[in-house]
């Protein structure tokens, strides 16, 4: 699944590609692909041209002349840009016909992914991205550990809460609990406000040095021929050594998500 990383790589490639490009029409291949009504989607966005494109945690928004989209990639979305003359493929289920002769198509194979017309002016604060909790960049340890303190849910589990930071999945998650010592099974109320301002600065630091790199290229993340390169610089997830005391890295299930972690590094206290 892109994570923040994947998803800041892919704004600032397309960015280089479509941004002043007036949408001359949309063809929408797979209608649920579209959150809400397509034709209200199709006919608000057609015609109009791409100023820019933001993003919130793992959320895209393209700002056009009077409106915006946002685009939530999930497991497999990506975007695709071609010349008009190339054949659809099977996975691209949506397609804007840009006036330059290109064409932007998103692409889906498990077609997870969604899309939906927002207000211009407003989207931050509407649903659903007002439910979103901020950035490690933005977050205020207080509030943070506020949040953290009051559950007995496992610390890995709450770094993949959204609504209490937003932008970390499940690789980021293994290696920030990695770099912390911190056994990803540990219930949040035993993690220290100390620790809570720990956990933020590593956030901060592997989301920012996995930016530079363009990513974690596991599986189909692609922004448009640019893959990432953090995958050689992960030191737990998909590992099976150690780096730090060359022991074994242990795979379990935590609340459903796969957790790499290292039994002798990440000892579980109390």
């Amino acid at each position: 699944m892109p994570e923040l990383p994947e998803v800041e790589t892919v704004r600032r490639t397309l960015k280089n590609f479509i941004i002043g490009k007036e949408i001359t029409e949309i063809r929408v291949h797979y209608d649920k692909i579209v959150s809400g009504n397509t034709d209200t989607f199709v006919t608000a966005l057609t015609g109009q041209t791409i100023l820019d494109i933001d993003r919130v945690g793992k959320y895209l928004v393209f700002i056009l002349d009077q409106d915006a989209f946002i685009s939530h990639l999930r497991m497999e979305g990506k975007y695709n840009i071609v010349d008009a003359s190339k054949p659809l493929s099977k996975h691209e289920h949506l397609t804007f016909v840009l006036s330059d002769g290109t064409e932007l198509r998103y692409q889906d194979t498990r077609k997870f992914g969604r899309l939906a017309l927002v207000n211009k002016e407003s989207y931050r604060q509407d649903l659903p991205l007002c439910k979103l909790g901020p950035e490690p960049w933005d977050a205020d340890p207080k509030a943070i550990y506020a949040r953290i303190h009051q559950s007995n849910l496992p610390i890995k589990t709450l770094l993949l809460d959204q609504t209490i930071m937003t932008g970390i999945g499940n690789i980021y998650a293994n290696e920030i609990c990695f770099t912390l010592k911190i056994n990803p099974t540990t219930p949040g109320k035993r993690v220290s406000k100390k620790r809570v301002v720990e956990l933020i600065a590593v956030s901060k630091e592997i989301l920012a040095q996995a930016i530079v790199q363009g990513g974690t290229t596991i599986h189909s993340f692609d922004a448009n021929g640019i893959t990432g390169l953090f995958q050689m610089q992960l030191q737990v997830h998909l590992q099976k050594v150690c780096p730090v005391c060359n022991g074994a890295v242990i795979k379990k299930m935590v609340r459903g998500r796969g957790t790499y972690y290292c039994p002798t590094c990440q000892k579980k206290k109390g």
